[in-house]
C-alpha cells in the first residue's frame, strides 16, 4: 500500500480483531483505500467503500480495477451506510476524523500550518468554515469553538475573530488565534490547533455523523457481525466506547443498591476489554498514530435499537444553534 497517499492507522490491530474476514463488508470512511484493500485481501468476498468526498474514488481508480466488483464504491455520508449497502453485513469499520491526505492538501482548507481557502469540507456541499466563521453571531462562533474544540479562551478568540472579519484564508485565521494564546513552548501543540479541529466538526457535523453512523452500523450488520471503529480524539473515543458499553447491556446505575432494572436484550458484545493503540513500530513510522484507538463489536441477534445521544456523551449545540 506503498502508493497511497495516506498511511491507515491501526491496520495490522484491526486486521486481526476482525479476523477471519469473510462475507460482505462495508468501510465507511473510505480515504485512500488502505482499510478498503486490507479487507479485501484479507478475503471478503466485497467491500462497499463509502466517502463523501468524490475525490477519493478518482484517486483510486489506478488500483481499484484489479478487484473487479469485488470493490463497490459508493458516495455519502457513512451515518447512511445501511441504506448506501442495502443488504446485510458482515463487518462494518470506520476511521474517523479527516484524512492526512485532506490535511496535506492547502486547497481543502483544513491545515493551519499551509495558505489556502477556509474550506474545511470533507464534501463538495453545504457551509464552509469561511461562512461559519463569518456569518455566525459571536456567542455562537464561541460555543463552537468550546463544545467542539474544549478551547478555554473561545470567547476572546470568537471576539477577535469577529473583530478581523472578513477572514477568508487558513493562516489569516491561525494568526488571528495565536494572537490571542501565549506564545507556543516548544513540543506544544499549534495554539490553533483546537479552534481549526472546533470548525471541522461544525462544517463536517462530525459528531452527528459518528452518532447516526453507529445506529446504521447497528441496523445494517448481520448476527455475528463486527463492528470496527478507529477514533483519534477523546470525545470521538468517550462516543464509541459508551455507544458499545451501553447496546452490550451496560446500564450505567451508579447506585449500586438500587434493583436491577432488565433493559432490552443487548445489540452488541464487546471484543477485547480495552481500547487498542498504536505499538512502537506504528509510532516510529506514523507519528500521526500517537492519539489512535481501536474498538470492537460483535453484533448479537437482538433487534436493533437506538442510544441517546447524552448518555454518549455527544456534544450538542442549544436548541436552536444546530446547523442544517
Amino acid at each position: 500500500m506503498t502508493d497511497a497517499p495516506h498511511v491507515p492507522v491501526l491496520l495490522r490491530p484491526l486486521i486481526a480483531a476482525l479476523a477471519p474476514i469473510e462475507g460482505v463488508w462495508l468501510d465507511g470512511t473510505f480515504g485512500a483505500g488502505g482499510y478498503t484493500r486490507a479487507l479485501l485481501d484479507a478475503g471478503a468476498d466485497r467491500v462497499f467503500a463509502v466517502d463523501r468526498d468524490p475525490s477519493t474514488f478518482r484517486m483510486a481508480q489506478a488500483w481499484a480495477v484489479q478487484y473487479g466488483d469485488r470493490l463497490q464504491m459508493r458516495e455519502g455520508r457513512f451515518s447512511q451506510l445501511d441504506q448506501l449497502a442495502g443488504e446485510s453485513l458482515d463487518g462494518v469499520v470506520l476511521d474517523l476524523g479527516v484524512s492526512s491526505m485532506q490535511i496535506d492538501q492547502a486547497e481543502r482548507g483544513f491545515s493551519f500550518q499551509k495558505d489556502g481557502p477556509l474550506d474545511m469540507r470533507m464534501g463538495n456541499t453545504g457551509p464552509s468554515a469561511a461562512d461559519i466563521v463569518n456569518e455566525a453571531e459571536e456567542a455562537h462562533l464561541a460555543r463552537i469553538l468550546f463544545l467542539y474544540g474544549e478551547e478555554r479562551q473561545s470567547r476572546r478568540i470568537a471576539r477577535a475573530i469577529v473583530a478581523a472579519r472578513p477572514v477568508t484564508t487558513t493562516l489569516q485565521l491561525a494568526e488571528i488565534v495565536a494572537r490571542c494564546l501565549p506564545r507556543q513552548k516548544p513540543g506544544q501543540s499549534n495554539p490553533a490547533t483546537r479552534s481549526f479541529q472546533a470548525l471541522r466538526i461544525a462544517v463536517n457535523e462530525e459528531y452527528d455523523e459518528l452518532y447516526e453512523g453507529l445506529a446504521a452500523a447497528e441496523r445494517a450488520l448481520k448476527p455475528g457481525g463486527l463492528l470496527g471503529v478507529v477514533t483519534f480524539h477523546s470525545v470521538e473515543d468517550r462516543m464509541v466506547k459508551r455507544f458499545m458499553q451501553l447496546r452490550a447491556g451496560a446500564t450505567g446505575n451508579a447506585n449500586r443498591f438500587a434493583p436491577e432494572v432488565e433493559g432490552p436484550p443487548p445489540a452488541f458484545e464487546l471484543v477485547g476489554r480495552k481500547a487498542a493503540g498504536p505499538d512502537d513500530e506504528e509510532l516510529a513510522a506514523n507519528p500521526r498514530a500517537r492519539s489512535a484507538r481501536l474498538r470492537v463489536a460483535r453484533r448479537t441477534d437482538a433487534p436493533a435499537g437506538r442510544a441517546d445521544p447524552a448518555a454518549l456523551g455527544m456534544p450538542i449545540l442549544n436548541k436552536g444553534e444546530k446547523r442544517r
